[in-house]
């Protein structure tokens, strides 16, 4: 592991890409330490704090995916969600809309429906920067100290609006230049950025005697066996033989490789179903809040409330119809059956014409026990602190369920790019076997 961590270095290439990568997230830990203006820091950081200590888990999920900006007002309070949300809103539209499913196929046509996501970005972060200013204004009069308030509206959807623009940005820059799927690293780095202060306030409960070690090892073991868990179903694949008849080209022949596989991985979606269903929950909890008083809106936002009953059904089928919905954009058997054909391949045992029909029944299959599984991990951390109040709902949220679905999704998906550009480059891989491995089923 030491050689493959010198020879990450020894690659001009790839340690321009790492150091790129570590400087783009630096920044944007930077920036989510810079408060908005017009915004007492010190009062609206102790209402926050006594609201997360009253058991309120819906500020843990503001700052879960704002990686703690949101805790400070800062210029990327919004966090990244705007534009995960519009991309959800697209990924609907292309399931729905024909000429977009045409568009999108296309030569260049992702490439316009990338641009279209971008554009609609900017709306949808505009409307929740101005849900955040009435959440804001409806705080203690201490908090918002700038007046008039219409200045404090405008610079604050300015300003935040700028910053989820800037992170989407910072993002791309990733992707394309530096390692890893950008958008997910910036999730990824707000979630570990919050693991010490979470660690502290568990260590502070166990020295004030409100927790007992016992209970709190118990948990800690029960979190390790359960990322080993979720590193087996991230890396699990089932493998569908292929065998493509041999094309003669001129003088070379091309096809008929022993040993063709399709891999179709347990989890396709990856993290993807639990950041759509965390988008699409967050929003009844803050309507509740900032709608005070209408009465139906209110009722939807108790029985929505994290943490409560209905709260994880809804949010476990949630999980489940992303992962299904997800699959079946990114993995249509369809076009891969017509692929097959059209480059003369076959599954044994499997009629051409039913190679479709076959696909969707494996795809069935395997998305549903992942799907079900992703559910369980995510819904972890809400019975524990609904089992056990006294433990700390920043640690559980942090180092269980979705955070941790997310931290390996992730830390696997950067592994295995960075495991493709040593053995692009004749060097050993990250593990003794040359090879991040996947589980077959």
């Amino acid at each position: 592991m030491a050689n493959a961590f010198v020879n990450i270095f020894k690659i001009k290439e790839l340690r321009n890409k790492i150091l790129f990568t570590i400087g783009i997230l630096i920044v944007y830990r930077i920036g989510a330490q810079i408060p908005v203006p017009g915004i007492n820091f010190t009062a609206l950081k102790l209402f926050l704090q006594s609201q997360s200590g009253g058991g309120n888990p819906l500020f843990e999920y503001f700052n879960f995916f704002a990686g703690g900006a949101f805790d400070n007002m800062s210029i990327f309070a919004l966090g990244i969600m705007p534009y995960i949300t519009t991309s959800i809103i697209m990924q609907l539209l292309l399931m729905i809309m024909p000429s977009l499913k045409r568009l999108s196929e296309e030569d260049g046509g992702r490439k316009k429906i990338n641009q279209f996501i971008r554009l609609g970005t900017l709306p949808v972060c505009i409307l929740q920067s101005f849900l955040t200013i009435n959440f804001i204004n409806s705080l203690p009069e201490e908090v918002v100290v700038m007046s008039p308030k219409i200045l404090f509206y405008i610079s604050t959807v300015v300003i935040t609006t700028t910053g989820t623009i800037i992170l989407m940005w910072l993002g791309e820059q990733i992707s394309q230049k530096g390692i890893g799927n950008g958008i997910s690293l910036i999730i990824f780095a707000g979630i570990v950025a919050r693991v010490p202060g979470a660690i502290k306030q568990l260590f502070d409960k166990v020295q004030r005697g409100e927790l007992d070690i016992p209970v709190v090892l118990a948990i800690l073991i029960m979190f390790i066996f359960v990322i080993a868990l979720v590193i087996y179903e991230q890396q699990g694949q089932r493998k569908i033989p292929v065998n493509y008849a041999k094309r003669i080209v001129g003088r070379k022949v091309y096809g008929g490789a022993p040993n063709t596989y399709l891999p179709l991985k347990i989890n396709p979606s990856g993290v993807i179903p639990i950041i759509f269903a965390n988008s699409l929950l967050i929003a009844p909890s803050t309507l509740s809040s900032l709608f005070a008083g209408v009465g139906w809106i209110e009722a939807i936002g108790r029985a929505m409330t994290p943490g409560s009953v209905v709260y994880m059904i809804v949010y476990s089928l949630l999980i489940i119809f992303f992962a299904y919905f997800y699959t079946q954009v990114t993995l249509n058997p369809k076009e891969i059956a017509k692929n097959i054909r059209e480059n003369g391949g076959s599954i044994p045992g499997v009629p051409v014409n039913k190679v479709e029909e076959y696909l969707t029944k494996i795809l069935n299959r395997i998305v549903l026990p992942g799907s079900i599984f992703l559910a369980f991990i995510a819904i972890i951390p809400t019975i524990i602190v609904a089992l056990i109040p006294e433990f700390p709902a920043s640690f559980a949220y942090l180092l269980g369920g979705t955070s941790l679905i997310i931290i390996v999704g992730v830390d696997l998906d950067t592994m295995s790019q960075i495991e493709s550009h040593l053995k692009m480059h004749h060097q050993d891989g990250l593990v003794k076997k040359g090879r991040i491995r996947s589980r077959n089923i």
